[in-house]
């Protein structure tokens, strides 16, 4: 058994068995008896108005601290929930068995929907083996409204002996409302091929609208994420040998694509929640696209070196000039391949267990 396995394992037995000591606090006074036994342990994670204070990583259950909080008070759900695929996470068995994970996976979608107001969206990363069943209890139990079935093709994708290579996640784009949610078409436009291709002066010069299917070109990017000298391109996953890559986490979205996400679904000040805080990919997207973020995680590894990157995010934060009357840009991505971070740790072993391979760029060979 190799040491992340076996870290993984003592992980998980301590999370079953362990009892939080209890802190008594005069905030507890009048609350439910469900709140009462979250303010014990941590009173200074609601503020007076009952709700989670923002633009902070909580350690603790997403489902307790969610249904603790009032309902209706988050803009932007982004969720990345373990896949039930065997991956190793601290303190975490991803491998329950159906119903189990099914159940587990109403419980926080149910707690989601109660904490999103009703001009709220919602995204949820998941593969293949569950998308389907995921999507029915959305929208038949929940009542969540499906927008868009996202395609988010990536290259690297895994390469199986027996199958066709999987190289794609599903997005699905849930709204609370059918109707008066948040969605901001010009903030994710494309160039679109009249204009880059045929010069068509029927072409709308704002550019078009993203397809349902994420293959993100270098034009539909900010720089310098995609200029030529950064190896994270066209979407690809976050793969061990990318400089965006944090190596303490085995499942790390792309900045790229909770960038189009927060851009489309929020407005700058809302509040943006991951009840799957991870490596910290949507708290960082929304600090620096001037959201607030509230960041939820079991673990409390995978939250203090979160938080460490968060910090990095907002203290390389550069302000860039402004545009002839438009708002301040600034540099998103910069802090993202900065080799030199501190939240940048790197495990021996990957999500599966398995060791890693030193890798390096091929040198050409000289006549």
């Amino acid at each position: 058994m190799n040491a992340r396995k076996k870290a993984f394992q003592q992980g998980l037995r301590a999370i079953l068995t362990h009892r939080a000591p209890v802190r008594v606090a005069a905030s507890v006074r009048g609350a439910s008896p469900a709140r009462r036994k979250v303010l014990k342990i941590a009173p200074s994670l609601y503020n007076r108005a009952g709700m989670l204070e923002t633009n902070q990583i909580i350690q603790g259950d997403s489902v307790t601290m969610l249904d603790c909080a009032p309902p209706g008070w988050v803009d932007l759900v982004f969720a990345d929930p373990p896949f039930n695929i065997g991956y190793l996470y601290h303190g975490y068995n991803d491998r329950r068995n159906d119903d189990d994970y099914l159940q587990f996976s109403t419980d926080w979608m149910k707690s989601v929907h109660r904490a999103l107001k009703p001009t709220g969206s919602f995204y949820l990363a998941i593969g293949d083996d569950y998308a389907a069943d995921l999507a029915v209890i959305a929208r038949r139990q929940l009542g969540f409204h499906l927008r868009n079935w996202i395609i988010w093709h990536y290259t690297f994708g895994q390469q199986p002996k027996n199958k066709f290579a999987r190289s794609h996640t599903h997005i699905l784009y849930f709204t609370k409302s059918e109707k008066g949610f948040t969605f901001n078409p010009d903030a994710v436009r494309v160039a679109s091929a009249r204009q880059t291709t045929y010069n068509d002066v029927r072409a709308n010069p704002k550019g078009k609208l993203p397809d349902d299917v994420w293959y993100l070109r270098p034009q539909e990017a900010p720089e310098p994420l995609f200029d030529d000298g950064c190896d994270t391109w066209n979407i690809s996953r976050v793969c061990g040998t990318f400089k965006e890559r944090e190596g303490w986490h085995g499942c790390q979205m792309p900045m790229g694509v909770l960038d189009r996400i927060i851009k489309a679904s929020s407005n700058p000040g809302d509040i943006v929640l991951d009840p799957f805080n991870g490596s910290g990919t949507t708290v960082v997207a929304a600090a620096r696209l001037g959201r607030k973020y509230v960041g939820i995680d079991q673990s409390a590894e995978y939250v203090e070196h979160a938080r460490k990157r968060v910090e990095h995010a907002l203290d390389t934060m550069a302000p860039q000039p402004k545009s002839s009357g438009g708002p301040v840009v600034t540099n998103l991505f910069g802090s993202v391949i900065d080799t030199t971070r501190s939240s940048k740790v790197m495990t021996e072993t990957d999500a599966f267990g398995r060791k890693r391979v030193p890798r390096g760029r091929r040198v050409k060979r000289t006549a």
